[in-house]
């Protein structure tokens, strides 16, 4: 059996607090409307994070994206097809002197704002233990990005802090 990385403590087994009717857990089951499972099914693969990553870094035409991911043309493809059809990307046509029109990838705002998961993902990704790789820094002053999570008033919110409940569906139902 694993055991918990990190010093015992009372908040080693820290969770968020489930409140109303969602804190009985055998009254719902999550499959189907979770927000999790719906943005996981729009970039949860591998090859849908690191294409957002390289088009983060500034790449736009499909055989830059293709090279720089190690991705093959094939996969490439499909998945920016899926990114542009989930509204993360949109196509725009350039056309370079002499050549048929092509499109290169940009980000639409719903990409742009995927990019506090992906700063998430790297300081996750830190602690794991790689050498090198990149930073991601405030182009103004060169500190390193980090992510916090907040409520709406501003406070910073730890994980024994967090309650969640139910919400409805904009008529006053609670969703499934």
């Amino acid at each position: 059996m694993t055991q918990p990385a990190g010093p015992a403590g009372p908040d080693t087994d820290a969770v968020v607090t489930l409140t109303g009717r969602f804190a009985d857990r055998d009254a719902w089951q999550a499959e189907g409307w979770c927000r999790i499972e719906h943005a996981l099914e729009l970039i949860g693969t591998r090859s849908a994070m690191i294409l957002m990553r390289e088009i983060y870094y500034g790449g736009r035409r499909f055989d830059e994206l293709a090279r720089h991911t190690g991705l093959t043309e094939a996969v490439a493809a499909k998945r920016l097809k899926r990114l542009v059809a989930d509204g993360l990307l949109q196509r725009r046509p350039y056309q370079e002197p002499g050549k048929r029109t092509r499109y290169e990838y940009v980000l639409t705002e719903l990409g742009r704002e995927l990019f506090p998961a992906l700063v998430a993902l790297m300081q996750w990704g830190e602690r794991l233990g790689r050498e090198g790789g990149v930073e991601l820094v405030h182009a103004g002053c060169g500190s390193p990005l980090g992510v916090v999570v907040k409520c709406a008033k501003g406070h910073e919110v730890a994980l024994p802090d967090t309650a969640a409940r139910l919400v409805t569906d904009g008529n006053g139902t609670d969703l499934p």
